[in-house]
């Protein structure tokens, strides 16, 4: 579905990638780990089109996607719950669910504020409520609830539980496990790596801009001492 080969991005002169590589299957729940600045928030920016990429192969669903606009990158089916959520501040929980709703996949059971709100009953609750006013946790369900009213092809979360409490972590973390049982590809970024080893089916480590690393659950335990320098814990 997904895949990257040799990708470098930049920042003007600052260049942050340099040789980033990876691929997704379609139904798999791949995840990119690495310590902060390490440059996994621009590869999706890559992937999402909000950067052009200086070099290497960027295909998706088997079209090349390198240099794409966002819209258009979007149009093919890829959604993104984004670092910070950024949501719609100043519209209701419900106008933030339908503002960007699609299904241009016409998918036969697309998803709909009825389903989003069947996934996270919060939101129901909360639906005529102003964006800017719900807490933290409850944000980060609407950029998920909103991404997935775009019907993707492949849901990309950056950051999916930063700075959020445990309670909310389970929950989040219960709806990726639902999603991946119905099938549903994800790129899932993350810092609980023993929760990304249990709905992981691969996993990728990015050191400098590089990939160095990429394997199964069972592979990160056989190289844990590795592992862990990569991603710093």
């Amino acid at each position: 579905m997904l895949k990257i080969d040799a990708l470098s991005a930049a920042y003007g002169a600052s260049q942050v990638l340099f040789d980033v590589s990876l691929s997704i299957r379609e139904g798999e729940v791949v995840t990119l780990l690495g310590r902060n600045g390490m440059g996994k928030t621009t590869t999706v920016r890559s992937i999402m089109g909000l950067l052009k990429p200086q070099g290497g192969q960027l295909e998706f669903g088997g079209q090349s996607i390198r240099g794409l606009a966002p819209e258009k990158v979007a149009r093919l089916g890829a959604g993104l719950v984004p670092e910070g959520r950024q949501i719609f501040t100043t519209l209701t929980v419900r106008e933030n669910l339908v503002a960007t709703a699609a299904n241009r996949l016409k998918r036969a059971n697309p998803w709909s504020f009825e389903k989003v709100c069947e996934l996270f009953p919060r939101l129901g609750e909360r639906a005529g409520q102003m964006a800017g006013t719900l807490s933290g946790g409850e944000q980060q369900m609407l950029a998920v609830g909103r991404a997935l009213m775009t019907n993707p092809k492949l849901l990309i979360l950056d950051e999916a539980t930063e700075g959020l409490a445990p309670v909310i972590r389970a929950e989040i973390w219960g709806v990726i496990g639902r999603l991946k049982a119905e099938g549903q590809s994800i790129l899932l970024i993350d810092k609980n790596l023993s929760v990304l080893k249990r709905l992981g089916d691969r996993h990728y480590i990015i050191e400098k801009g590089r990939t160095v690393w990429s394997g199964s659950a069972a592979e990160i335990d056989r190289d844990r001492e590795k592992v862990q320098g990569w991603i710093g814990l």
